[in-house]
């Protein structure tokens, strides 16, 4: 296989504006009583099996095992719309992560819900996340990082 070039290198200080962004996110998700951290990593794992990203499913299965989280339910996350093993407010951030990543829009009674759900910071925090992992996304899938070099 082609050797892709190391695009931390290649533009670091774009990149340091993605890991700056990374760590935002995750003071924000620890700190707003509407997200937390295992709402972060689910919709990190959601948008990352969407978007069919080895090396981020890796990535974030790894470090939601070690937050915690269930070999069950990242198991079950593909069909989280059948499980009962997520909670409301987990399921209101798939489904706004699954309308984003389809470049779908958000009608007024869903807006309605989500806001009412996560408040206007959470909301707005939740959104970013999704894009920032979308992102990541793109940038692994066109410079493929061996599934495991983060470790």
């Amino acid at each position: 296989m082609l050797e892709r070039i190391n695009y931390y290198a290649a533009a670091p200080d774009a990149m340091e504006i993605l890991f700056k962004q990374e760590s935002i996110l995750g003071e924000q998700f620890s700190g707003i009583p509407t997200l937390g951290m295992t709402i972060w990593e689910l919709v990190k794992l959601r948008v990352s099996q969407i978007n069919q990203c080895a090396f981020c499913l890796d990535m974030h299965s790894t470090q939601a095992l070690e937050m915690g989280e269930t070999y069950e339910r990242m198991i079950a996350l593909n069909a989280w719309q059948d499980s009962s093993l997520f909670s409301e407010k987990e399921r209101y951030a798939l489904a706004l992560a699954e309308l984003l990543v389809a470049g779908h829009s958000v009608d007024d009674a869903k807006y309605e819900e989500m806001l009412a759900t996560f408040g206007e910071s959470g909301l707005t925090y939740l959104i970013i996340a999704i894009n920032a992992i979308s992102s990541w996304n793109r940038m692994v899938k066109v410079f493929k990082p061996k599934v495991g070099s983060y470790r």
